[in-house]
């Protein structure tokens, strides 16, 4: 196949090793590109105090787990000669060489800084065209406008998967920015349909994350944790058999008992996202999702989405999800919950026709979110032809 030209992504895998779920929101882009005939380059970064080694001891990056884990990661999905993890503070280069990087970052037709993750003023200056990709609504934006961190100054273009953000019913700012507005894909490849049955709903996900809330123009948005604990008793009042992969500190004891009292079983999340694999296994081992945004998302109405309730529907498994202000509402396969009551009603609802919304919800993965779809139309938006 005849190359359409190269694109360079830039983001944080290896700072999180073991958190495929993670790593898939970039594979995702990765395969999909190269899938529509492109030449793909991965860059991320890694300061010497993030590197770990098997025992969970500081390290320097080239003995760490750390760059272990992408580079089994890359190799895993042929992408082992696609990939460079930057030591800033030691000026070294892991993967491909420097020359190479810098070779193909100045021959690539534009390049996606996720978060504005890449900070390396020389790659960044031989990039022909930078493309923010926000994929945290709300926090990007309102870290700016407050003057707690400028993740937008230096690129060309723009896009968001919060899909409401810069109309009217959405409260994040647009900081005077024309935001190009995506859905996130999901390659349909690497998520057929599941086989199988299973009574279990389940969720994966970080009860608070690394954000801290914010309090934005009088209005306070919050974290998962504040919008998770309405759910607490979804399991006893359902009488459902619902179990979740939470990333939740040991300290957060009253919220333990809080889960535990409403009938969740909790599993640790290193175990069911270690590995790529093991991640898809889990979500299609599952009956269905059940998805609680963060409060930021659900406040703004930013029109946020998951990956992970994307790879739900690819895989034939439904989705119950919080309200986002998305603007597309489903009937079958996808279904958006606000309330307590409101999420007793839509699992009933899925139980009462198990087939029809399973195959609804493959069926929206592939009219909403094929990566084919998503990224071609994205190309075309951030000026790529």
């Amino acid at each position: 196949m005849t190359s359409r030209g190269r694109v360079v992504i830039a983001g944080a895998v290896a700072q999180r090793p073991a958190r495929a779920g993670h790593a898939w929101v970039y594979l995702q882009y990765l395969l999909g590109f190269r899938r529509l005939g492109w030449e793909v380059l991965f860059i991320d970064w890694l300061e010497p105090e993030m590197c770990v080694d098997a025992s969970g001891r500081a390290c320097p990056v080239g003995r760490s787990e750390n760059l272990r884990y992408l580079d089994a990661l890359m190799r895993e999905f042929g992408l082992g000669r696609s990939y460079a993890l930057l030591d800033p503070s030691a000026g070294t280069i892991f993967g491909i060489s420097r020359l190479e990087a810098r070779r193909q970052v100045a021959d690539a037709d534009f390049l996606i800084n996720v978060m504005g993750y890449l900070k390396d003023e020389d790659l960044l200056a031989l990039s022909r065209r930078r493309v923010f990709l926000d994929i945290d609504p709300g926090f990007t934006q309102m870290w700016r406008e407050l003057g707690l961190a400028d993740l937008l100054d230096g690129h060309d273009a723009f896009v968001t998967v919060g899909e409401a953000v810069g109309t009217a019913g959405c409260s994040i700012p647009t900081c005077g920015i024309d935001w190009i507005r995506t859905p996130q894909p999901v390659l349909l490849d690497e998520w057929p349909v599941a086989q199988g049955e299973s009574s279990t709903i389940t969720g994966i996900g970080s009860w608070r994350g690394n954000n801290a809330p914010i309090t934005y123009e009088g209005r306070h948005y919050g974290l998962r944790v504040h919008e998770f604990r309405q759910f607490a008793d979804l399991p006893k009042r359902s009488g459902r058999d619902f179990e979740y992969a939470l990333d939740i500190h040991p300290s957060e004891t009253a919220d333990f008992e809080l889960l535990r009292a409403g009938g969740w079983r909790l599993v640790d999340p290193l175990g069911a996202a270690a590995t790529p694999s093991a991640y898809r296994d889990y979500i299609q081992g599952s009956f269905a999702e059940l998805m609680v945004a963060k409060g930021m998302y659900v406040s703004s109405r930013s029109g946020w989405f998951s990956d992970r309730s994307i790879c739900y529907l690819a895989s034939g498994r439904p989705v119950l999800a919080q309200d986002t202000g998305r603007c597309e509402t489903y009937d079958a396969g996808l279904l958006t919950i606000d309330t307590l009551d409101g999420a007793v009603a839509a699992i009933e609802e899925v139980c009462s026709d198990y087939p029809r919304h399973r195959r609804a919800a493959r069926e929206i993965a592939e009219s909403r979110y094929d990566s084919d779809v998503v990224l071609g139309r994205l190309l075309n938006k951030v000026g790529a032809t």
